[in-house]
């Protein structure tokens, strides 16, 4: 398999360099040359198998013949050591609990499968590589933990000061070792642009090698492919065409990669809180970035989407791309009173406890399939509530349950680095 370039000016990849490049030499992002469609009979085979199974053979699909087969087997068996079940929440709508993994959050699932790729194409005498990673919540502690104490691999987590709880927080300014937490002065997109400053320095890439860790990093969005069949598989009734019973996931992203290797899906659901940027195009046509906006769904205040780019390069073919987006892509946004609420009447209806992320993708979910007139729905469960303890005591008025993993990190010291939203202030930590 090979990987191209959104921004069409840079020569193909092979998937060991587009891994440890992050973004391309063009400044695009490295997106598989071809997507083929999964056979009957894979899809087939798919339904009978675990997890493992299942992303066994869609990581053989995507990344290539550059992984051996029971190399690629043993790597996905370590990364994935821990469940990720379908519970039904209501009638015809099912939550897919991506927070089981070590920091509690869907993000794990890419980023452990991401690192151990990266290691596997690492040069072992090389010089140390350092992980950049901008994070507005969830994904410096996923990235962080699954970079942990890797030989050849230091972390640089930048997160935007007072902007993340202090669960997530802790989750990745306490580990220490090779990992550097750095505060920024500003908001996510600070820190993405910072990311993106950084990689675009030559002078610096030459003194130290850097790698991506966020979804600009084609390593961190194939590996989300895996649990949308996973949740397809486990379905009672699961469609094994587009064309049975309506099939909806709702996601804070959607990942259209699964539909065009044939996810029996009839449609993704981009929700979102009010940085609706995504859901704002698709209504005008016109992508118009802004600034972030801070919410109780702090995962999701980006104001600028980094795989946007992906997006459009996706849908780039044809003589209306935008309208073949609209097909398969709902956009809908969400206030935080209204995800509050959300909260507290799944809570009082069904006992279920959402975070405020999966809320927002409930919320967005149930306005589709009403709009449509019923169906399957699939929301993804992004984060594990005890991360969010505060809003939930607001919205819901309980105490979520502290897990392990952050019961062992509420009383260790945390080690953080603060700077300025500046580019100079960045390069000095990662020279340092």
């Amino acid at each position: 398999m090979r990987f191209v370039s959104t921004g069409g000016q840079a020569p193909a990849a092979a998937l060991g360099q587009a891994l440890l490049e992050g973004p391309a030499p063009d400044g695009g992002l490295y997106v598989p040359e071809r997507l083929e469609a999964l056979t009957a009979e894979q899809l087939a085979l798919l339904r009978l198998l675990p997890l493992t199974g299942i992303s066994s053979i869609l990581g053989g699909h995507l990344f290539g013949a550059d992984v051996p087969e029971d190399e690629l087997a043993s790597l996905l068996e370590d990364a994935l050591d821990f469940p990720i079940p379908l519970r039904q929440i209501e009638p015809g709508i099912f939550c897919l609990e991506l927070f089981h993994g070590p920091t509690l959050a869907f993000k794990d699932i890419a980023a452990r499968v991401m690192a151990r790729l990266m290691s596997r194409f690492a040069c072992a005498d090389g010089p140390e590589t350092t992980v950049v990673v901008a994070t507005s919540g969830d994904t410096g502690s996923a990235v962080a933990h699954a970079f942990s104490d890797v030989p050849g691999f230091r972390v640089c987590v930048l997160y935007p000061r007072g902007l993340v709880t202090e669960a997530q927080r802790r989750l990745f300014t306490t580990l220490g070792g090779n990992v550097t937490a750095v505060a920024v002065a500003g908001t996510f997109d600070d820190c993405q642009s910072l990311a993106r400053a950084a990689f675009a320095d030559g002078e610096l890439r030459q003194r130290r090698p850097l790698a991506s860790a966020n979804s600009i990093n084609v390593g961190r969005l194939l590996p989300q492919v895996f649990y949308y069949f996973h949740a397809w598989a486990q379905l009672p009734s699961a469609p094994l065409t587009d064309a049975d019973s309506p099939l909806i996931f709702s996601t804070p992203s959607g990942n259209l990669v699964a539909k065009r290797i044939g996810l029996p899906v009839s449609r993704f659901v981009a929700a979102t809180n009010v940085n609706d940027a995504v859901p704002a195009y698709l209504k005008s046509g016109r992508y118009v970035p802004r600034a972030a906006a801070a919410t109780i769904s702090n995962a999701m205040d980006v104001g600028d989407p980094s795989n946007f780019a992906r997006i459009r390069h996706l849908y780039s073919n044809g003589d209306d791309p935008l309208e073949a987006l609209r097909r398969d892509l709902a956009g809908r946004s969400f206030d935080d009173p209204t995800t509050r609420l959300a909260m507290r009447d799944v809570h009082e209806s069904h006992r279920y406890l959402l975070d405020p992320h999966t809320a927002v993708g409930y919320l967005g979910l149930k306005e589709e399939l009403e709009a449509r007139g019923g169906g399957t729905g699939v929301v993804l469960a992004t984060a594990h509530p005890a991360k969010f303890a505060d809003v939930i005591r607001d919205a819901v008025g309980i105490e979520p349950p502290l897990p392990p993993a952050l019961a062992r990190c509420a009383d260790l010291p945390e080690r953080i680095v603060e700077i300025p939203a500046e580019e100079p202030a960045l390069r000095e930590v990662l020279l340092s």
